[in-house]
């Protein structure tokens, strides 16, 4: 079966066999992280490029009071830093937030597989131009949609994320993560966090028990989100639209 990696890479490019057993022979060496783990620090010269193998990592930056901002989860198949090799050190930490199996590509192989073969290049800008997708949405997420809508369509992209590489169903997905840590994500206290996930589960739109997200009406969902998945440029392959007609008159409670 094809592994997280190679079904995320396919969908940025038509993949041969051979390009398959390229990839999969440079991510051979897999190392196993426990949760709350520094993969890469602010500062680093990371001799190797990390590929999510299991488990959730994450972009974040640390402030003057301590306080963590997450910037974007890493999940199955996800680089975490392709090009830093470019930019000489990182700007931001890499840590993992569950268990973690991450595979380590040196940046000699990387760079072989960029001059070598062009589908595999290809795949590769794909991924990067996905993040950076990713990135604005977030963005937009954070600074312009009320917490409700905030954490809807934060649920509805790992719906279709973790979908892509096989780790989800049409409707269901696990989410190992603490209240803590999506509310750093989110940029609300736990308690803040909480009052969302009980609005959202009394109008319908989840259930989420022992860690188990179910959506039982994921177009419901996206509307209320006002989530389009245009930026995860994962349409043609998934088969999903931005889902305009579909707008659900879900009412909203005050922040």
């Amino acid at each position: 079966m094809p592994t997280p990696f190679i079904l995320k890479l396919e969908h940025g490019a038509d993949l041969s066999d051979e390009d398959r057993q390229v990839l999969e022979q440079a991510a051979r060496e897999v190392r196993l992280f426990s949760p709350r783990h520094d993969l890469i620090r602010e500062g680093n010269r990371p001799e190797y490029v990390h590929v999510i193998v299991e488990g959730i990592a994450c972009r974040y930056k640390v402030v003057r009071d301590g306080g963590r901002q997450i910037m974007a989860y890493l999940l199955p198949g996800d680089f975490c830093d392709l090009h830093v090799s470019l930019l000489g050190e990182m700007d931001h930490n890499i840590g993992t937030l569950t268990a973690c199996k991450v595979a380590l590509l040196p940046r000699t192989a990387v760079e072989d597989l960029t001059t070598k073969r062009a589908t595999i290049t290809r795949a590769l800008w794909w991924a990067t131009l996905v993040d950076e997708g990713i990135l604005r949405e977030w963005l937009v997420n954070m600074g312009r949609r009320p917490a409700d809508q905030r954490l809807a369509h934060l649920l509805c992209e790992l719906l279709l994320r973790l979908r892509c590489v096989g780790l989800a169903s049409d409707t269901s997905f696990e989410l190992p993560l603490t209240q803590g840590q999506l509310a750093d994500t989110l940029g609300m206290t736990e308690v803040h966090l909480n009052r969302m996930v009980h609005q959202l589960r009394k109008a319908g739109l989840i259930t989420l028990r022992d860690h188990l997200v179910h959506i039982s009406d994921v177009e419901r969902l996206m509307a209320f989100a006002d989530f389009n998945p245009n930026y995860l440029h994962l349409n043609k392959r998934l088969g999903t639209e931005p889902h305009r007609e579909a707008v659900a008159k879900v009412p909203r409670q005050p922040d």
